[in-house]
């Protein structure tokens, strides 16, 4: 496996998922970076979409995951978007961070809490 990668970061979207019902009834943002590993020599040589992984595509996929059914944990979400992304026979492995901005915890307010994986085809 090479160096190359294809990145997405800082993907915004609302869903309603964790542990507390009023996260599930009010819901709120989540943000989510992701790194897929794959062999781009190809798609920079032919400059052909069909060589490589369609960004769009990896985005309609993380966003039907995000807005779709609610989940407790953000590892529930990290592993569906890993597992999602997987399924594209090119991509060689994949990181995804999925971050609740902005939560508050007794007394105090965090910019972030949040999970990250790393999986393998």
């Amino acid at each position: 496996m090479g160096n190359d990668k294809i990145l997405l970061e800082g993907l915004a979207f609302y869903g309603y998922h964790g542990l507390n019902q009023e996260e599930k009834i009010l819901g709120q943002r989540f943000i989510v970076d992701v790194s897929m590993e794959l062999d781009l020599q190809q798609a920079g040589k032919s400059d052909d979409l069909n060589d490589t992984v369609s960004y769009s595509a990896v985005y309609d996929d993380i966003r039907e995951i995000i807005q779709g059914p609610s989940v407790n944990l953000l590892e529930a979400l990290a592993e569906k978007i890993t597992q999602a992304i997987l399924r594209y026979e090119r991509v060689q492995a994949v990181t995804v961070r999925v971050k609740k901005p902005e939560v508050p915890l007794k007394g105090s307010i965090l910019e972030y809490t949040g999970v990250e994986i790393r999986r393998t085809s």
